[in-house]
């Protein structure tokens, strides 16, 4: 038995060991495959908003064109308002937690109740043992199947997202904690791994690398970048490097490109980062290669952090990098699977953020070099000219609820200036530099494939683990 709680999870893992000693075992069943794709704050306005930017008022992103299409509710065990720890570990666990938790029971506390003070003092930092409890996730559930398992990400590896697919911890920003985890048969390992996820990409060499070196958060003189190498994992660091890996051959990758999060795609160099398309193309490239079928998380998320900066344009560019991620798997995975027949492909996101588009703006169109679309200023829909507010200045089409950007006296601003890929939206209440929240506005699902079914209607962010677990068998 599991030393994890889970949802019903143990069951379908012995009925299937049955099966096989009965002779009805996955022979007679083509393996099922799942691609998680997860776009980090991505709210309804934000996709809107992102269409827009790419394609125009009428034109669509591939999120669009998925044939199954639902809303998912987004709070937390003790919040209106969650955090991506417990709404993503929600989907991976099927279990509601408190805000900042990571793949842990309920009851499990990021503060202490009494004190209010955190759980996690630093990076390195462990939970209080007595606190709360691991929950099996889905790579885990996948791991026992005998599946292969990877997590592609644009932020640090260690960060919440793709921290509740493979770890658990009271607290998010225990992330040295959480990069021990990944490390099979090291100092804190996480032995529902087996013998480990077997491809991580992303960002967050801090947390690999020994505090003697330059830009580390580790404590201690472990270099886990050298550890997986001795589980036979390859270590790639830039985008030539992991071009170089053979997936015909290459069964373990780790893949950190930068010391912290991944540039956003309107920053990246090319030569130096991969694209998260050409990332989860990679990916893709060596989990199939297992006999039973994979599970892959996909993460996009910055968008998330320039969504906190109230910096639309990075925003936006970073989530046409998340569509354009899901339109190469697609187009991949109906290569090696025609139809989709055994596999199933999931896009969602795990809150919003406090983005609106303002006035009765004049349709915009697509944002060009020449034109700035979306991200510009209001036009009057009848006139064609700029929409005022009540001090005669014009305003712009995005905006936010709260943000770093809150002037005592609005002033007039140019297409020019708001367009510009560095400028900072208006907001209604005034926040700290890059302290802009989620929102609490239910998210949009949509799924392709195998399974793909189900996933309609207005739904509990902890059923799509089920419906995730339910069709791919685990």
């Amino acid at each position: 038995m599991s030393k994890y709680l889970t949802t019903g999870a143990i069951a379908p893992i012995i009925l299937t060991a049955m099966l096989t000693a009965c002779g009805g075992g996955s022979d007679a069943v083509a393996p099922k495959n799942v691609v998680f794709f997860l776009g980090d704050g991505m709210g309804m306005n934000t996709m809107t908003a992102a269409r827009i930017y790419k394609a125009g008022e009428d034109g669509e992103l591939t999120m669009d064109t998925l044939p199954e299409t639902g809303f998912v509710k987004t709070f937390s065990n003790n919040a209106q308002v969650t955090d991506s720890a417990p709404s993503m570990a929600a989907y991976m666990t099927g279990i509601k937690m408190n805000n900042e938790v990571i793949s842990m029971t309920p009851d499990t506390e990021a503060f202490n109740s009494v004190t209010g003070a955190s759980y996690i003092s630093g990076a390195n930092s462990t939970c209080l043992s007595t606190n709360g409890k691991p929950v099996v996730t889905l790579l885990e559930l996948a791991k026992a199947a005998g599946k292969t398992t990877g997590v592609v990400t644009t932020t640090r590896i260690t960060h919440a997202t793709p921290a509740t697919t493979y770890s658990h911890i009271c607290h998010r920003d225990g992330e040295n904690n959480i990069a021990a985890q990944a490390i099979p048969g090291g100092l804190g390992f996480n032995a529902a791994l087996g013998d480990g996820v077997d491809v991580m990409l992303g960002g967050g060499l801090r947390h690999f690398v020994p505090s003697t070196t330059s830009g580390s958060k580790r404590t201690d003189a472990r270099d886990l970048t050298n550890e997986m190498k001795l589980n036979g994992y390859t270590y790639v660091s830039n985008k030539a490097e992991l071009d170089l890996v053979d997936t015909t051959k290459t069964k373990k990758v780790l893949g950190l490109f930068t010391m912290d999060h991944m540039a956003y795609d309107l920053d990246r160099i090319p030569a130096n980062e991969p694209s998260l398309a050409e990332m989860t193309s990679k990916a893709i490239d060596i989990v199939k290669n297992g006999k039973k079928g994979f599970f892959l998380m996909v993460e996009g998320g910055r968008i998330d952090h320039a969504l906190h900066s109230t910096n639309a344009s990075r925003a936006l560019q970073d989530t046409v990098a998340f569509d354009d991620a899901i339109k190469a798997a697609i187009d991949k995975l109906q290569v090696i699977d025609p139809g989709l027949k055994n596999t199933l492909i999931v896009v969602t996101a795990d809150h919003d953020h406090t983005l609106v588009l303002n006035g009765y703006a004049k349709r915009t169109g697509a944002t060009t070099p020449s034109n700035p679309g979306v991200l510009g200023l209001v036009k009057n829909v009848i006139t064609g000219a700029f929409n005022l507010d009540t001090g005669s200045n014009p305003f712009t089409i995005i905006g936010f609820g709260n943000g770093e950007n809150r002037p005592l006296t609005r002033t007039a601003l140019t297409e020019v200036q708001v367009s510009n890929k560095d400028y900072h939206q208006e907001a209604v209440i005034p926040v700290a530099v890059g302290s802009e929240t989620h929102g609490g506005t239910d998210v949009f699902i949509g799924a392709i494939g195998s399974g793909a079914e189900t996933f309609t209607g207005i739904i509990e962010n902890i059923q799509v683990f089920n419906l995730v677990k339910t069709a791919v068998g685990l």
